[in-house]
């Protein structure tokens, strides 16, 4: 099984954070650091609260009759939101008169690189023009719906630091395994645990009720190949999903890049 590119994505970050923050500079890149994680944690929550009005919108605002709603949440918390501020949102979203669409997007990036973006929108139009000028802009190109939807499969994934918990690797995996996990990833800075999409909540919940934080934890489109680029395609890749992530609307971005 290919690994989902967003736990990848939080391994290097995780390694990456660690070596900025060695050696004589740690005070200067925590400062720096912590002015771009204000503005995309802001970017992010807005996003999240967008999630929990669908949800709500969906299915009530109690979450024990909402399983839609309790996943939105648990991203939420993977993600620190504060409880807070998740409560305010939901009782925010059972009064509101707005109204947001899901929609996914396919399309190709460099070197036939697939591509799936999900938004949530409340002006279709607007939304797929935004979608389609990012790909123009990073020399790809949206295509129509299924046509890169097949080499992608839905999984629920959790991803936990491994400092994050004091249970070994052996006792971690059993406790996955039993509660219903079909595959357990063991990484340099992470573990990754893999479900089917219909036994995903089951598996969250028991392991939450054992003290398990995530640093992800949501239902994700993993590639079931990958497509390596050169240097001027990773380029644009970047570029392409920098613009993506730069548009409001735009919940999530799956990929088959080899990272």
């Amino acid at each position: 099984m290919v690994r989902g590119s967003k736990a990848l994505k939080i391994e290097r970050k995780i390694k990456k954070e660690e070596e900025e923050m060695s050696g004589h500079s740690k005070w200067h890149n925590i400062q720096a650091k912590k002015g771009k994680a204000d503005a995309a944690r802001g970017k992010i929550f807005t996003k999240l609260g967008r999630e929990l009005l669908i949800a709500v919108k969906e299915g009530g605002a109690d979450p024990t009759g909402n399983s839609k709603l309790k996943n939105v949440i648990a991203k939420c918390k993977a993600a620190n939101m504060p409880n807070d501020t998740i409560n305010n949102a939901i009782k925010k979203a059972s009064s509101s008169n707005e109204n947001y669409e899901e929609i996914i997007y396919e399309g190709y990036g460099p070197n036939g690189v697939a591509v799936i973006v999900e938004a949530a929108t409340d002006n279709k139009n607007r939304t797929a023009a935004d979608v389609r000028h990012a790909f123009d802009k990073s020399g790809g190109n949206l295509g129509t719906s299924g046509c890169v939807s097949y080499m992608f499969n839905k999984k629920g994934i959790m991803v936990i630091e491994k400092e994050a918990t004091s249970m070994d690797e052996e006792e971690l995996m059993t406790l996955a395994i039993e509660a219903g996990a079909e595959d357990f990833q063991i990484l340099e800075e992470i573990y990754e645990i893999v479900t089917e999409p219909s036994d995903f909540t089951a598996v969250r919940e028991k392991l939450e009720a054992e003290g398990l934080e995530f640093l992800e934890a949501e239902v994700q489109m993993v590639p079931t190949t990958t497509v390596a680029l050169d240097e001027k395609g990773i380029e644009k890749m970047e570029r392409l999903i920098e613009r993506l992530e730069d548009l409001d609307d735009v919940s999530n971005i799956y990929h088959n890049w080899e990272e």
